[in-house]
């Protein structure tokens, strides 16, 4: 690291710094540059390329990282949890918490109590499969060695979900895919629950075609963050849907094909595979 760069990361420290101590002032981008001497146009593109996000995001994580805290206590009020935070109000929290959290502050302090999900087990080239849904569309689809241990997974996800192993039409629809019917994948339904930045990398691997592989960098580039690499490949691993979402496609810059959360041999038979289904 050069001397430039050496400054560079330690305004972008202090700033970091600066929001987790002050996140309660809800500090805007005028505040922000200013405490590290930089005009708010510059200070914006040093911040998203060291942090690989903007500082309004970064603050909205924080903040809502504060709100959970408070809504996993006993005897927890959503107003409580919107002062904790540094927000205006509670339709504030509702709102940040459906942009990061994929549901309602009330929700998430329920555990997902109100959520009904539906799940199956069936047979795939790459063995026994675990694929869940809601009325919105695919929650969780996993590679599991027994259902016992799938089940325990799932409802570790969703601790407080009213569930059933029924077989619906969204895990039909999904498991098509397996029978090489390529033509469908379009018409099936995710309900993700992420950060607006693990989003952008699920619907970035989405577009990686089949029989086709890419980088981490090349997926950072494509979401037009060439420098978060390391959170790509975070956000590649937090994948909840095995194989619809072909976090599989995604290798190391060197060529080598790298680990898998369902196992690095089923990464490379998936890999072939596919390979041999585009030819």
């Amino acid at each position: 690291m050069d001397n430039q760069e050496q400054v560079d990361f330690e305004r972008i420290a202090k700033a970091i710094d600066y929001i987790t101590k002050h996140y309660k002032l809800q500090p805007d981008l005028d505040v922000l540059a200013s405490e590290v001497h930089m005009s708010p146009f510059h200070f914006q593109r040093m911040f998203h390329a060291w942090a690989g996000t903007t500082p309004k995001k970064f603050l909205q994580y924080v903040s809502i990282e504060r709100a959970k805290q408070v809504l996993q206590g006993p005897s927890a009020r959503l107003t409580d949890a919107t002062d904790e935070a540094g927000l205006s109000g509670t339709s504030r929290l509702h709102d940040l918490f459906m942009q990061i959290e994929g549901m309602t502050p009330a929700e998430y302090r329920d555990g997902g109590r109100a959520l009904h999900i539906q799940y199956s087990f069936a047979e795939s080239p790459f063995g026994h499969v675990l694929v869940a849904s809601t009325g919105k569309g695919i929650c969780y689809l996993a590679f599991h060695t027994t259902e016992a241990e799938g089940v325990a997974v799932l409802r570790n996800k969703f601790p407080n979900a009213q569930m059933e192993q029924v077989l619906d039409m969204l895990q039909q629809e999904a498991l098509f895919i397996f029978q090489k019917d390529w033509s469908r994948l379009s018409e099936i339904k995710l309900h993700l629950k992420g950060t607006p930045f693990q989003l952008k990398v699920w619907e970035a691997l989405l577009r990686i075609p089949l029989g086709s592989l890419a980088t981490y960098g090349q997926v950072a580039a494509f979401i037009q963050q060439p420098s978060a690499s390391r959170a790509v490949g975070s956000a590649v691993g937090d994948n909840p849907v095995a194989f619809l979402i072909p976090c599989h496609r995604v290798i190391q810059s060197t060529g080598v094909f790298g680990n898998y959360h369902w196992g690095a041999e089923r990464k490379t038979a998936i890999i072939g595979w596919e390979a041999a289904q585009s030819d």
